[in-house]
């Protein structure tokens, strides 16, 4: 669905044959964009301007998490059942690699300058990655963090924001040293955190309370909770603006599940974005 962030109005959706969709990123270079499918574990490249489907390529078992990289001009995906990453050619929408992540991969970000690093939920780690030569090069523990999942970037001072949904904390790194310096409480059901470098607070959307917990530090390495705001239950995926400094997060109401079925039914008409402002 694509929204007007001006006047919240729907404006078109993109459709082919999306199945589960989890995540999109941006290439501006190229004028596309890209939506993983962890169903059928599949990517879908569109036009920016015109909003069309331009073509469909194969990553990998449970493609979700997806970023751009703009000192590759690539696109990655996070294949949590696969354990890997894939790589896709921001012109051609076609993948050209694969990288063993050696566990479960939820969020990454890209440092704009060939590193990205990503949560690896089953492990309790961050793995940094060599973009251009597509491997693992370092990884390091999450103390103190059980099942991370949304990770943000403070790219001024090479801070990693990582939200842990089984210990309900930030975990904050200094990934120059690949170590892990502190931790502040959070709410449950984190599913997002984001990182706004004009104001220097973190951001972690929890959907198992309805919360935004708001952090931030103090430049000397300490980190402790600023906020918490009210959002609604379910809101556990999160954008944010850094011009408007604006957080967008959705929610909806939920039916119960049917016999075998692995998420419970939205129930219709209840889906709804929520727009925070400083």
């Amino acid at each position: 669905m694509v929204v007007d962030e001006a006047t919240g109005k729907l404006i078109s959706e993109i459709g082919g044959k999306l199945n589960r969709v989890h995540g999109v990123a941006f290439s501006y270079g190229t004028g596309h964009g890209f939506i993983t499918s962890g169903g059928d574990s599949t990517v879908t490249m569109f036009d920016l301007a015109t909003l069309a489907v331009l073509g469909t390529t194969t990553a990998a078992d449970d493609a979700d998490a997806i970023l751009f990289d703009k000192a590759t001009g690539n696109v990655f995906t996070m294949n949590g059942d696969a354990n890997s990453s894939s790589v896709i050619d921001a012109k051609t929408g076609k993948r050209i690699g694969t990288i063993p992540l050696g566990g479960k991969p939820e969020f990454g970000v890209s440092d704009g300058a060939g590193k990205l690093y990503a949560n690896i939920e089953d492990k309790n780690e961050i793995v940094e990655v060599d973009a251009r030569a597509q491997k693992v090069v370092r990884r390091w523990p999450l103390t103190g963090c059980e099942g991370p999942t949304g990770l943000a970037i403070d790219l001024a001072h090479h801070h990693l924001f990582s939200g842990c949904r089984g210990s309900k904390v930030m975990a904050i790194s200094d990934a120059a040293a690949g170590k892990v310096l502190a931790t502040v409480p959070i709410g449950p059901g984190v599913d997002a955190n984001a990182y706004d470098p004009s104001s220097g607070l973190a951001f972690s959307s929890n959907g198992g309370d309805g919360t935004l917990t708001v952090v931030r530090g103090d430049g000397r390495g300490n980190f402790a909770v600023a906020q918490t705001v009210q959002t609604a239950p379910s809101a556990r995926t999160m954008a944010l603006d850094p011009v408007t400094h604006r957080i967008y997060t959705v929610a909806a109401k939920f039916g119960t599940p049917a016999s075998g079925q692995r998420r419970p039914p939205v129930m219709p008409g209840t889906f709804e974005m929520l727009v925070l402002e400083r």
